[in-house]
């Protein structure tokens, strides 16, 4: 076999970026990184093919200088699908009101829009149509 038929079946993964990688378990994996492209400007770095039951494994995003991990449930492997909860993934940014515009757009829904808060910095939080809580913080401009 040649080198290049073994990276095609093996091809080799991207560089994790950020010293915490959140990896979600999404109904619509192959979707929700379509939104996370248009909402937060995601750059796809790597993506297994979808099986033949149309679900992905595992796409590799990088949004805001980290890697964000997605894959759709294999409950046949003990890996259930189970809603997004207890938790949000929060964004800091140089423009809340113009990103936070973007990711309504898109399809998000405000749960919190942004606003000045008591610890001075500017914030908002909304839900993607996948579930998953995201929050916005700019820090207080000098």
């Amino acid at each position: 076999m040649s080198s290049s038929a073994a990276d095609t079946q093996n091809p080799a993964p991207a560089p994790v970026k950020g010293g915490l990688t959140p990896y979600l378990t999404l109904d619509g994996a192959s979707a929700a990184a379509e939104f996370y492209k248009h909402a937060f400007g995601a750059v796809e770095a790597f993506r297994y093919p979808a099986d033949e039951q149309g679900r992905t494994m595992h796409i590799h995003l990088y949004i805001n200088g980290s890697s964000l991990m997605l894959s759709d449930a294999y409950p046949e492997h003990g890996h259930p699908f189970q809603p997004p909860a207890g938790f949000n993934l929060t964004l800091q940014v140089t423009d809340i009101d113009g990103q936070f515009r973007r990711a309504i757009d898109a399809g998000a829904k405000e749960i919190m829009p942004p606003q000045d808060m008591f610890w001075g910095d500017r914030y908002g939080q909304l839900r993607d149509p996948y579930g998953v809580m995201w929050s916005m913080n700019q820090g207080k401009q000098p």
